[in-house]
């Protein structure tokens, strides 16, 4: 139901959150883009915290490295925006090496070795030591879940929804209006109707990774288009209401899920991983995020912003007021 698209929602929120930043700038008649490349320096020291506990699945550097589309794209007009977000997400580089592979059998993907890295990944981590455990996972760990994005299209498709976060961001597609939400029910529509043929095909042409990342680009809209449609309805918007402080604090929880997740799993600490399947698994992550939620509205009764996002704030602003 959430894998491929919880990222997705994640990036194309990273976008958004980009128009939110520059727009105030703007407001003030400042240039944001600079200051946005520090952040993202920034955001890479946080990346390589992240992946200290998460082998081989940290996205935030694949974040940090994609996000300079944004600075380069920050003064492009909304319709250059829209249509480059459109050619990244078409996966034009899938559809090459699919072509190439239909003209002459022979050719495949370049060979990164990627399945080597996370053989070696699984041998560190099997074996239980902790500071191997954490180098680990910040050298090897990070260069293949990197090259693993390469592969799987990562790259483009990450693009494409930071400039789509960034375009609906500038359209003022997520303030409530009669038109947008005409605009969000056509998209909901549009997309479930999209998702059957696309996962169809891509369960007939596995070879084509770009069906794989439609289909579940399709799935997230259906998901994105409900959330903001049934948040008008009084009853659900009350029922969600506290997921606005897990938001607020989204980099902090991100990053302890990957250390309480370390903990509770592998070798290095509660070593769970064995005894817990699926479900298990689920009702662990469930509650998990309850408790989240509860130490979110405890720390935000007391402090402006969770921990982390108040130190890459506070870095993100060195040498000004704010």
């Amino acid at each position: 139901l959430f894998a491929g698209k919880s990222y997705a929602i994640f990036a194309l929120l990273f976008g958004f959150t980009f128009y939110i930043q520059s727009n105030n700038q703007k407001k003030q008649g400042k240039d944001f883009g600079y200051r946005f490349l520090w952040r993202l320096v920034l955001l890479a020291a946080f990346a390589t915290l992240n992946a200290a506990f998460f082998p081989a699945g940290d996205v935030l550097l694949l974040f940090v490295i994609v996000g300079l589309v944004l600075f380069f794209t920050r003064n492009w007009s909304d319709k250059a925006i829209l249509i480059t977000s459109i050619i990244f997400l078409l996966q034009p580089v899938e559809w090459y090496h699919y072509i190439a592979s239909l003209i002459n059998p022979a050719h495949q993907l370049p060979d990164l070795k990627v399945g080597e890295m996370y053989a070696e990944v699984a041998e560190y981590t099997q074996a239980g030591n902790f500071w191997d455990f954490i180098w680990g996972n910040v050298t090897l760990g990070q260069k293949a879940s990197l090259l693993w994005a390469v592969n799987a299209g990562r790259f483009f498709q990450t693009a494409g929804l930071f400039l789509l976060g960034f375009y609906i961001g500038r359209k003022q597609l997520f303030v409530t209006t009669e038109k947008n939400l005409h605009f969000w029910i056509k998209i909901l529509i549009i997309s479930a109707i999209s998702f059957a043929p696309l996962y169809a095909l891509k369960e007939l042409i596995m070879q084509n990774s770009a069906f794989d990342m439609w289909q579940k680009l399709a799935f997230t809209f259906v998901l994105v288009a409900s959330f903001v449609l049934l948040y008008q309805r009084e009853k659900f918007s009350k029922a969600v209401s506290n997921l606005r402080f897990y938001g607020k604090m989204s980099l902090t929880n991100y990053i302890s899920q990957s250390i309480m997740g370390a903990l509770i799993y592998f070798p290095i600490g509660l070593y769970l991983a064995p005894y817990c399947g699926y479900t298990l698994s689920l009702l662990i992550g469930f509650c998990m995020f309850l408790l989240q939620v509860k130490f979110c509205k405890w720390w935000l009764s007391k402090h402006k912003q969770g921990p982390l996002e108040h130190i890459w704030h506070k870095w993100t602003w060195m040498g000004t007021n704010k």
